[in-house]
């Protein structure tokens, strides 16, 4: 089953709609939705290696627009929808000294938390909530989203060929490592931010 889901990605990667859907899950993944987009990208860009570059600048855009979305549910509609969300992902009881830290550190916990596998619509929900300088928010997830989608798409460009490899012969472990990606990203922000 997980070989037919694998082959089932790569021929998505490489169909007409793969960049529509990068895009949606990426600008949804900046606001609410619990998978990274590097679950199409990583694909995308292993079929489509030519196309590295585009595809991570297409995620950044995606997901700072997305990070604008998740920006608002927090500035606007945080004791409902946005407590929700947060509620979902289990962070309720780190909200009060997330938004005292965007006092003295709010730039780099933007700039940082953008760069890795943290979930940013927590980031997102919280710079709204905290009423950060949305300017501001909007310049830095620009950088930092799309500086990490760059990164992802320069090594799998470099080294995307044994990378493919890893991932047809060990498809298990791979999908094992992906599954640590995620769920790491979620006990990173609950156990050690």
């Amino acid at each position: 089953m997980l070989r037919r889901l694998y082959a089932w990605t790569l021929s998505l990667a490489a169909g007409p709609r793969a960049e529509a859907a990068l895009a949606g899950v990426s600008f949804a993944e900046a606001s609410f939705f619990p998978l990274p987009p590097d679950i199409l990208l990583v694909p995308m860009i292993l079929a489509r290696p030519e196309r590295a570059y585009r595809l991570a600048i297409l995620c950044g855009i995606s997901s700072t627009l997305g990070g604008l979305l998740g920006y608002a549910i927090g500035a606007l509609l945080y004791d409902s929808l946005g407590l929700w969300i947060i509620q979902v992902y289990g962070y309720a009881d780190k909200m009060d000294s997330f938004r005292h830290a965007y006092n003295d550190y709010g730039l780099w916990i933007i700039l940082l938390k953008g760069l890795t596998p943290i979930p940013y619509k927590l980031v997102s929900i919280v710079s709204g909530f905290a009423g950060y300088n949305v300017f501001l928010f909007f310049v830095l997830t620009a950088i930092s989203r799309t500086l990490r989608f760059l990164a992802v798409a320069w090594l799998l460009k470099r080294y995307g060929e044994p990378v493919r490899e890893f991932i047809e012969k060990r498809l298990e472990i791979a999908a094992i490592l992906m599954l640590v990606f995620v769920v790491g990203g979620f006990v990173l922000v609950k156990y050690v931010v």
